[in-house]
């Protein structure tokens, strides 16, 4: 086997394995075997599962000795969110209002990707019920950052990252409702992609906010996240080839860079310079409505989220991490009406930005104006964290609130990622778009 398979993303994987160079079962075992000795596993995976990993790999080392592989991820390994439903193992998404909850199937993104031929290594921690962008979770664990252990992961797909930044993992299937896929991804140097609300199935998956629920990967490369998106659609990748940044049109958002941080700053600063050099037309403006969208977050995330667990919460409340529990009660008090009135006036915003943004081929943000804060310091100081996390996740957030598909990319400065904001369902054109920037930033 080639000895540099645990640096490799799915794709390169996908095709060493097509080649002859690698076999999936020894892939398989490598993997379980890192796994086993890591310092830090037991911080990320909250389930290893060994037992499936080597019957799927089997099989798919069996295809391609017969030369009847399923498609290029065929017996690449993949880890798993501990939201989404794998049959016989425990899933409770991080909280142990969840514990002892063994689904009898597995998630339909997952039952997809078991048929292209993937294997799954087991389930990784998350922030409690996949409510925050920091990845801290005392319940259960906080997984490292890959930059400093002692620096939280970001969250709320905080293992998804860590498996695959640590090298536990060729990539990680996470879920995204406010940046829960871009935040990890950027603070850890991954790409990652946020898929448009509707576009990828949630049967099966642990909800937080199910209008806002999506899922997304999170991997070593753009190209890595539109094999993954198509195999856990059924489809057919977006084309990357012949991709350009020559004549393309992006919109910076200056109301959203102001107050960015020192190094987050410095590597949108770096990505936007490579980007021109490479063709690029950048303008710098706003979009009306987004500070009026924004103001609309609690009533919108915080009530749906408190009504989707509130008996739960409120039958053994003492289970909870307080702050996360803080965070669902604040959506006790909205009323029905109010909600009802927030989500049509937010659709009446989206459509105020679709017509103010159409003609750009994408809106550019840094995913994230900070860099991952220390973890001690946050389970110490109250006000830092409740600053720290909604800080976090103020520009992700734009994506979800004006239901787009979205990508992260690494600026080049650690723990720093550009975001592209791209047209509800156009993944594919984002796609290719993210690849030329990637390019540029190579």
């Amino acid at each position: 086997m080639r000895d540099d398979w645990q640096t490799l993303g799915v794709v390169d994987l996908g095709r060493a394995i097509g080649a002859g160079e690698i076999d999936p079962v020894e892939l398989t075992e490598a993997y379980l075997e890192a796994i086993a000795g890591h310092e830090y596993a037991g911080r990320i995976y909250s389930v290893v599962t060994p037992d499936r990993a080597r019957a799927e790999a089997a099989a798919a080392s069996e295809r391609a000795r017969l030369g009847v592989r399923r498609g290029l991820l065929d017996g690449v390994p993949l880890s798993w969110k501990d939201l989404f439903d794998s049959a016989g193992d425990e899933t409770k998404s991080g909280s142990d209002l969840l514990a002892g909850r063994v689904p009898d199937a597995d998630c339909e993104v997952l039952a997809n990707a078991t048929r292209a031929g993937m294997v799954c290594l087991g389930k990784t921690h998350m922030s409690e019920l996949a409510f925050s962008g920091l990845g801290i979770n005392p319940v259960t664990e906080t997984p490292p950052n890959i930059h400093d252990p002692e620096l939280v992961p970001g969250g709320s797909s905080s293992g998804a990252a860590a498996s695959t930044a640590w090298g536990l993992a060729p990539a990680g299937i996470g879920s995204d409702t406010g940046g829960s896929v871009r935040i990890p991804s950027a603070f850890n140097d991954l790409v990652g992609l946020k898929t448009t609300s509707g576009r990828l199935s949630l049967a099966g998956v642990v909800p937080l906010c199910a209008r806002f629920d999506t899922v997304g990967p999170l991997a070593k490369s753009v190209e890595d996240c539109a094999l993954l998106l198509a195999v856990m659609e059924g489809s057919k990748p977006a084309d990357l080839e012949g991709v350009s940044l020559k004549g393309r049109r992006f919109l910076v958002l200056d109301t959203y860079t102001d107050d960015v941080r020192e190094e987050p700053a410095a590597g949108f600063a770096h990505a936007i310079d490579r980007m021109t050099q490479a063709g690029a037309q950048i303008t710098r403006g706003t979009v009306d409505g987004i500070e009026a969208a924004m103001d609309l977050s609690p009533i919108l995330f915080t009530s749906e989220a408190y009504g989707t667990w509130k008996h739960a919460i409120e039958a053994t409340p003492e289970k909870m991490f307080p702050r996360i529990l803080d965070r669902f009660r604040s959506g006790a008090g909205f009323a029905a009406a109010d909600y009802v009135s927030a989500w049509q006036f937010l659709d009446h915003l989206r459509g105020e930005w679709a017509a103010q943004v159409a003609g750009y081929d994408a809106v550019l943000l840094p995913t994230a104006p900070n860099l991952p804060p220390h973890a001690g310091r946050l389970m110490e100081d109250d006000d830092y964290y409740v600053t720290e996390n909604l800080l976090t996740l103020r520009n992700t957030r734009v994506g979800n609130l004006m239901g787009l598909s979205a990508l992260t990319i690494p600026t080049g400065v650690p723990g720093t990622g550009i975001m592209l904001l791209g047209q509800p369902f156009g993944e594919e054109a984002l796609l290719r778009i993210g690849k030329a920037v990637e390019t540029a930033l190579a």
